[in-house]
């Protein structure tokens, strides 16, 4: 089975969350936001995986990409091809499909609780989040789990997307904190602070993110 990986040039790992999918015989074609020109058709792909990105879909010099991937999400959703979206993949869902995407009154960086609708598929328990904007969910939606910022996960027809990212290992986590330290600064946290968060998290963060990707297969690609 084959699936679009939609992901910037310098990030495309898609984690605890591509493994999961390649345990179920996905294999990724990779497609970088940079270059939507290069990306190969819709046609022969049964999935549509769309990662974080340190953009916002309301910069206008990346417009001409958030155009591209927005008529790749109204495309797939229209032809029924199951799609998840992560972080900046939820908003860029969000923002393709009706829904809206602004600055949040305050950025969540690190590990957070989430208040889940549905525990036994988006199990309770620390997320790794990373992000400066908030959705507000497309028409039609239903918004499965929320933290005090907004919105963390929904779905519509086979697409699902969580603001959260369920993919994250500590080696992915190395290099974002990497040059990141005024940004964990400004949330009050250093890079060495939130290291030793994830070594703590991702213990428990790995199985519920691999049950999530079973119950998405399950569920959205059937």
């Amino acid at each position: 089975m084959r699936a679009l990986l939609i992901a910037n040039r310098d990030d495309g790992d898609p984690g605890f969350v591509g493994h999961r999918f390649r345990h179920h015989g996905y294999a990724f074609d990779e497609c970088h936001r940079e270059d939507p020109a290069s990306w190969p058709a819709l046609d022969g792909h049964d999935l549509v995986l769309l990662l974080g990105s340190e953009w916002s879909v309301y910069w206008p010099q990346v417009a001409d990409s958030v155009r591209a991937e927005a008529a790749l999400i109204v495309d797939a959703q229209r032809r029924g091809v199951p799609m998840l979206g992560i972080c900046y993949g939820n908003q860029s869902m969000a923002h393709a499909l009706g829904g809206t995407v602004e600055r949040a009154r305050e950025p969540e960086i690190g590990w957070f609780d989430i208040v889940t609708d549905d525990p036994l598929h988006i199990p309770e328990g620390k997320w790794l989040q990373w992000h400066y904007d908030v959705v507000t969910v497309p028409p039609g939606a239903e918004e499965l789990a929320r933290s005090a910022v907004g919105p963390q996960a929904w779905r519509i027809g086979r697409s699902f997307a969580t603001q959260f990212h369920p993919e994250a290992t500590e080696a992915m986590l190395a290099r974002w904190t990497a040059e990141s330290g005024d940004a964990l600064a400004a949330v009050g946290t250093t890079p060495a602070e939130l290291m030793a968060a994830t070594r703590e998290n991702v213990v428990d963060s790995r199985p519920r993110a691999e049950d999530l990707v079973d119950w998405f297969v399950a569920e959205f690609t059937a």
